[in-house]
Formats: C-alpha cells, sequence, structure tokens
C-alpha cells in the first residue's frame, strides 16, 4: 500500500526564497547601520580651573615685583639720602662716668656715658631711661628712637615699637623733646613729626648696627638688668660694680662733650 505523500510546502518556492535572501529580494533587504556621531563636550570645569591658576599666579608674580620695586625704592645707600639727618663729631674713646652729663644735644647723640650700657635688643621702655646709659647703647651701635609722650597716642606709640623690635634698637619715651618723634645713633639724628614719615624706617634699617658710623663694632646689646630694672633720668648711676666690660673706652683728646653739628637741619 502506498505511503501518502504530504506535500511539501515552499519547495517549489525555495529558489525564490533563497534568491530573496541572497540577491535582494524586496521582503529580505535590511538596513544599513545608522552611524550616530557622538560629539565630544569640552572640559570646561578643567579649563576655567586651569585659566584660574594661571591668573593666579600672575597676581601673585605682579604683586612681588611691586613689592620689590617699593623696597628698592625705600633702599638707602647712604645716610646723606635721608632727607634731615643731622651729623655731629663725638670722638671715639668718650669717658665713661657715674654723674649726670649736660649733653649739647636733645636727646644725646654722644659724649661721655655710664660704664653700663641700656639693653638695646629691641627693648621698648615705658619709662624715661636714664640718658648717660643710653648714650653708652648708641657707642655698641644702637638705634635710639625716642618720643614725646605728650604728643603721641598708643597706638602711635605702638607704631614705633613695631621699628624698634629689633636688635640693635630700643625705644622709651622722652620728655620735653621738641619734636614728637627722635631718632638718634652715635653721631646721627634725625627728628620727625608723624610715626608713619618713611624715613623712620629708612633711619632705623640704615644705621642700625652699621659698621661704618659707630666706633665699638661688636660690643653687646644685652644688658638683661637693664631690662628688668631699667635706670630713670631721675636715678643714679649703678656705679663702677655695674659698669659692664665691652670695647676699650680711652678717652681721646677731643673727646669733650662739645660736637660740632656738619649736616643740615
Amino acid at each position: 500500500m502506498a505511503k501518502d505523500r504530504k506535500p511539501q510546502t515552499g519547495r517549489s518556492g525555495g529558489g525564490a526564497g533563497r534568491s530573496g535572501s541572497a540577491g535582494g529580494g524586496k521582503g529580505g533587504r535590511t538596513r544599513p547601520p545608522a552611524n550616530n556621531v557622538v560629539t565630544q563636550q569640552r572640559p570646561w570645569g578643567l579649563i576655567a580651573a586651569a585659566v584660574a591658576v594661571v591668573v593666579f599666579a600672575a597676581a601673585v608674580i605682579t604683586y612681588a615685583v611691586v613689592q620689590v620695586n617699593e623696597a628698592d625704592a625705600a633702599r638707602v645707600d647712604s645716610v646723606d639720602e635721608i632727607k634731615g639727618v643731622q651729623t655731629f663729631d663725638y670722638a671715639a674713646g668718650q669717658e665713661h662716668v657715674t654723674t649726670p652729663v649736660e649733653y649739647e644735644q636733645s636727646p644725646p647723640v654722644g659724649g661721655p656715658h655710664d660704664g653700663e650700657w641700656a639693653d638695646c635688643t629691641g627693648t621698648v621702655y615705658d619709662v624715661d631711661i636714664r640718658h648717660e646709659n643710653a648714650v653708652h647703647s648708641m657707642e655698641h651701635g644702637a638705634v635710639w628712637i625716642t618720643y614725646d609722650p605728650e604728643a603721641l597716642s598708643a597706638d602711635q606709640i605702638a607704631t614705633l615699637a613695631a621699628v624698634a623690635g629689633e636688635s640693635g634698637r630700643m625705644l622709651s619715651p622722652y620728655a620735653g623733646q621738641d619734636s614728637p618723634v627722635s631718632l638718634q645713633s652715635w653721631n646721627h639724628q634725625l627728628k620727625v613729626d608723624s610715626v608713619d614719615d618713611p624715613r623712620i624706617v629708612q633711619y632705623a634699617d640704615f644705621m642700625t648696627f652699621n659698621d661704618d658710623f659707630y666706633p665699638e663694632v661688636g660690643a653687646s646689646c644685652e644688658n638683661p638688668q637693664f631690662i628688668s630694672d631699667p635706670l630713670t633720668v631721675d636715678d643714679p648711676s649703678r656705679g663702677a660694680a655695674a659698669a659692664m666690660t665691652d670695647a676699650p673706652t680711652t678717652p681721646s683728646p677731643d673727646a669733650g662733650s662739645g660736637a660740632t653739628e656738619s649736616g643740615t637741619p
């Protein structure tokens, strides 16, 4: 008995199907894949940060250059460049005395002085220190800044204290002086009317421990006893027992208290 043969559907169209899939029949065509172009975003945050760094660096450099230029403009290379400085002529080797001295200049700038020097390690005194001891400090290279206590406020005194607060300097009130502020070192003096006068810093920077202008180069400015117990204008000398060893102080023939003013007012 013969088997029923089922019609093989699609057999006769197989060629067409295969042709369509292989050769591009309408039902078998596919679209090419789309090329999606992604635009890269610029790193604006990083760019902004870099610009900020550059601007900041430029500002720092500009500020530094301005500061250097200002410092150079304020710096002096000669005492003659500081307008108003007076120059005197006290020789090295002034006599050590225990008695009061009548100085020709007020405040004094040289001459005979006490054997004990006032501490000048950036010391700020609130009393009118004994002048004979202060002169000895200037012989050691110190700049002594004085002020009229009736003419300055507490803030103005603090401004001077900031200038005086370095080794080789000292500050004290000086009753009755003829200017609000006076700066003196051995044989030199500058009087000014304002604590903001730029010549104060110029003088202090140039004259402090300037080897060309004081007799006893290398002598000490330290005297702890004078810090803890400063002598005032009303006190007597502590005497020979308190005299301190420093450079030789043999009086010279012209070491009198008189001085010749060679500077201009």
